[in-house]
């Protein structure tokens, strides 16, 4: 039995597409990139922004750090409200406090971000723990915010605790803390993605999620 459930964010709980996107758009131009189709800009959604920036448009430490800067600007004003939260979300994080689970955020988007992203849907008091990236990215990969939800529980036995994640980052992330996880197919990844990356399970849809979670 799960007794410590972490969930990723973006992809898992919500969908980002909108204000990712956009900001990323915005960025890329602040660079002198123009890309004009939103939906090239998904693979954005989930994985470090730094890492992303760096691996698709060849940019080297000080460009990442400065499109990473300027997708702020506009992520940090309108950006992180252009959201949806999936339906089903405040039930599944009810039913889990109600058996008594231990829940937590464990996301690669900033702290600061992640927390009003939660208040703005009015899912915070589900969560004992939001672990997220810092904006000077000393902590930002998912192993690092992994580790840093099991260390704030004080978790002793990692088989009772499991990762939530749409995309093959995060369950290398889990991995990598020797946790299990399970991938939704709500999100960005799907589930050939998922169960090529090794998956525990994957599932798709938060009502078979919440049968695995509260099982046993």
């Amino acid at each position: 039995m799960y007794q410590y459930i972490l969930f990723d964010l973006d992809g898992t709980l919500t969908d980002p597409r909108e204000g990712i996107t956009k900001s990323v758009q915005y960025a890329l131009d602040k660079m002198g990139i123009s890309e004009p189709d939103l939906s090239a800009l998904e693979h954005f959604i989930g994985p470090p922004l730094y890492d992303e920036f760096r691996r698709c448009y060849q940019m080297d430490d000080a460009q990442a750090k400065k499109a990473v800067e300027a997708y702020r600007e506009r992520f940090g004003v309108i950006g992180w409200q252009e959201n949806i939260l999936f339906d089903g979300v405040p039930e599944l994080l009810a039913a889990l406090r109600n058996a008594g689970r231990k829940i937590a955020i464990a996301s690669s988007k900033p702290t600061v971000f992640v927390q009003k992203i939660l208040r703005m849907f009015e899912i915070e008091q589900y969560f004992d723990v939001v672990s997220g990236a810092s904006l000077d990215g000393s902590i930002g990969s998912k192993a690092q915010v992994v580790q840093q939800a099991l260390d704030a529980f004080g978790v002793s036995d990692l088989k009772t605790a499991v990762l939530v994640g749409d995309r093959f980052h995060d369950v290398e992330g889990a991995r990598a803390c020797a946790l299990d996880c399970i991938g939704l197919t709500l999100g960005f990844g799907g589930r050939e993605e998922l169960e090529t990356a090794g998956a525990s399970a994957v599932v798709d849809s938060l009502e078979e999620l919440r049968g695995i979670l509260l099982a046993g």
